[in-house]
């Protein structure tokens, strides 16, 4: 079964995703794992890990282990808004069409899995922008057979890729395949935060989508906050997929 007790860090998304996994910590009497916020975007993600004195405190204890947390997009019908989801591999696929493959710890893998009541083992595509339609997210899936989609997992795995740290990810579905949601991409900054105006104005651009994504982002940042809470406190029970809101 997972042992919190050996997780040095979690990293997760800042802004929204780490504030939950946060409040979750916050519900644990007992020593935590310290919470280190991520940019957006692959590149952002690995440049950061490259400068952060957080992440080289961890290089220099052998053995570490970290868990990667968050939000994901499904790219497979079967996984909805609020399943849970359990990382074997991150996927990426470079300018030239290479697609190049990390994998998360095996062992790390089959805990979470086991403590979160068999949540579903995925493939995941980690992308350089927000894919926002419906029809490239199946279109992904099928080409790559890819499960969900974020936009910092292969970053993390590279980046740990021959340290001696080993990661896991679990993270929670907060937007499905089948709808559309509003297109943000401008509304990225450089540094991997998101422009507040920006994102404002392209929600309202948006309306009917920007509410989907609305309400997926709160289900899905409602359970990454009990799934937290679970996996850190021994006693509490972990909701299972068919569990979650």
């Amino acid at each position: 079964m997972f042992n919190s007790s050996t997780i040095q860090a979690i990293l997760v998304c800042q802004g929204a995703e780490y504030q939950a996994v946060c409040r979750g910590l916050s519900r644990i009497t007992g020593s935590t794992p310290s919470v280190i916020p991520i940019p957006i975007g692959v590149e952002n993600t690995y440049t950061y890990l490259q400068k952060s004195q957080d992440i080289k405190n961890i290089l220099n204890h052998p053995q570490s282990k970290v868990l990667v947390m968050g939000l994901c997009g499904s790219l497979q019908p079967q996984y909805q808004v609020g399943d849970i989801v359990v990382y074997a591999d991150c996927i990426y696929q470079e300018n030239t069409g290479k697609t190049l493959v990390y994998e998360c710890d095996a062992t790390l893998t089959e805990s979470l899995q086991q403590s979160l009541h068999q949540a579903a083992v995925v493939k995941a595509f980690t992308s350089d922008r927000m894919i926002w339609l419906s029809t490239e997210k199946r279109q992904l899936g099928q080409i790559l057979a890819a499960d969900v989609v974020d936009m910092e997992g292969f970053a993390v795995l590279k980046f740990f890729n021959s340290t001696g740290v080993r990661v896991g990810m679990v993270r929670v579905v907060s937007d499905g395949c089948d709808r559309n949601l509003p297109n943000l991409n401008s509304t990225l900054n450089s540094n991997g935060s998101l422009k507040p105006l920006s994102l404002a104005i392209g929600m309202l651009k948006q309306p009917i989508a920007a509410t989907r994504l609305v309400r997926g982002a709160l289900q899905g940042l409602q359970v990454l906050e009990q799934v937290t809470t679970c996996l850190f406190h021994s006693s509490r029970s972990c909701p299972s997929v068919e569990d979650s809101p």
